[in-house]
């Protein structure tokens, strides 16, 4: 298994098409035990994380504008 730091090079070297597929990816996989587990903890995490994520990012490019 790749360590945080092995990952952050892996993620900082993609190109912007790659970086999209893997959040499409990382979202199905989610997805996926979702549907196979409507109780995951581990799931419902990810897609809490993910919902506070993108609200950060809207909000910082409201600020910019």
């Amino acid at each position: 298994m790749d360590t945080v730091n092995d990952l952050w090079e892996k993620l900082g070297s993609l190109s912007e098409d790659e970086s999209s597929h893997v959040l499409t990816r990382l979202f199905t996989v989610y997805e996926e035990l979702l549907q196979h587990d409507s109780q995951s903890v581990e799931a419902r995490v990810f897609f809490e994380r993910l919902g506070h994520v993108v609200s950060l990012c809207q909000d910082c490019n409201l600020n910019r504008r």
